[in-house]
């Protein structure tokens, strides 16, 4: 089978560790205030809809310990 000579198939990978660059990447552009504002508006929907689901499920999940136990006939012997 055809077998290269070089352990890295391009050179250039193998040096690109030790490579730095002169050139600055520019600098992030600020988010606007209403950018802002609807960020935080989806994260407040996002945890209002959490809280708001666990407030309905809360109920659901909870055993009653208070009310007796129901038995049903056949568990009577009847």
């Amino acid at each position: 089978m055809f077998r290269r000579r070089e352990s890295v198939p391009f050179a250039f990978l193998a040096e690109a560790d030790r490579f730095r660059s002169n050139v600055a990447p520019p600098p992030r552009e600020r988010a606007s205030a209403g950018q802002m504002a609807g960020h935080w508006l989806l994260g407040l929907t996002i945890v209002a809809g959490l809280v708001g689901s666990l407030v309905v499920g809360m109920p659901a999940l909870s055993t009653d310990t208070g009310s007796p136990a129901q038995q049903s006939q056949a568990s009577q012997g009847r």
